[in-house]
């Protein structure tokens, strides 16, 4: 690899000068840097960010840490984090596992946004101790180098429990996130509640994994209950995919059970498949830019030294046609 050491040599100039000429410092001439550059375009040079970074002390990159990249869900959040970031100068990088936790302590980013349950939340506060800033989407954490925006979980819970026993159902499933999900935790505390102060009212939990294969697994456990006959109560998934996978089940398995009038779905997130389901899907709905955009915005205020508070993503309920025809 050509180092700035090759073009001095190359060029007659000492090392110092080729660093200020690379960097566009007034101190060189405009003759000596439009040579300078010349040879690093003949020697084909990359700057090292690496060395560059340890210098600055800055990279000018973000990294969001998520779980997984699998369903519908992440884009329009990293797309608003993606904007947020761009218009502030800085890059994003998209992480996965734990071996991308090294980036934190190698300071080869900046800051960093997680909604990724691989980390620890010591681990978290391990990083924010030795100064790293931190947002988080998944968790809550106290620590001043840490920011939380998170999502309205329990009231998004609410209203979805709330709409159904409203329509009349006593027998309802709440189908969860996957073991650990704080956002899985959040909602099913949330169902429990209403549940817990509505007599008369019967709640299932099933375990599931926030994928679409969770749904249909959901739906055949529903059927089981059901005994054959027709399909009970109301359901509650707590994501889009797997109230999807439910009603893809149903179709091809029970089409003789007419969703939204034997079964009533509602699901979590509104992503844009679930507007070409049959009938619509109720869910709840919030911005998944905004959540991005936001979160970007809490991170640069971290590392710009700013004051911030928490912030949460308020949601609402979108009423579909899947609970007793068009509402």
């Amino acid at each position: 690899m050509v180092s700035i050491k090759d073009i001095a040599k190359k060029a007659g100039v000492s090392i110092s000068t080729v660093s200020y000429a690379l960097n566009g410092s007034p101190k060189v001439t405009y003759e000596t840097t439009a040579r300078i550059l010349a040879v690093a375009k003949e020697l084909n040079y990359v700057p090292n960010a690496a060395a560059r970074s340890l210098k600055t002390r800055e990279t000018k990159i973000i990294g969001i840490f998520l779980t997984d990249f699998s369903g519908a869900f992440y884009g329009d959040l990293l797309q608003g984090t993606k904007e947020t970031l761009t218009q502030k100068g800085y890059d994003l990088i998209v992480c996965s596992g734990k071996q991308s936790h090294r980036l934190l302590p190698e300071r080869t980013i900046d800051g960093a946004i997680i909604l990724d349950v691989t980390f620890g939340s010591e681990e978290l506060i391990s990083y924010a101790d030795r100064g790293h800033k931190l947002v988080v989407l998944d968790r809550e954490l106290a620590h001043p180098n840490i920011n939380q925006v998170l999502l309205d979980n329990k009231a998004g819970a609410t209203l979805a429990t709330e709409y159904l026993i409203e329509q009349g159902h006593r027998t309802l499933y709440a189908v969860t996130g996957p073991d650990g999900s704080f956002d899985s935790k959040q909602r099913l505390q949330a169902v429990t509640q209403v549940v817990e102060r509505t007599p008369g009212v019967k709640l299932t939990v099933i375990e599931g994994d926030f994928n679409k294969a969770g749904g249909e697994q959901a739906a055949a456990q529903v059927m089981a209950d059901s005994g054959g006959g027709a399909a009970p109560g109301a359901v509650f998934c707590f994501n889009d995919e797997m109230a999807i996978g439910m009603i893809d089940y149903l179709a091809r398995h029970h089409p003789d059970v007419r969703v939204g009038e034997q079964l009533h779905i509602v699901g979590f997130d509104n992503i844009e498949l679930a507007s070409y389901t049959q009938p619509r899907l109720s869910t709840i709905d919030y911005s998944k830019r905004k959540w991005g955009a936001l979160a970007a915005e809490q991170l640069l205020k971290l590392i710009g030294g700013d004051a911030v508070e928490h912030e949460r993503i308020y949601v609402t309920l979108f009423k579909g046609n899947s609970v007793g025809g068009n509402t």
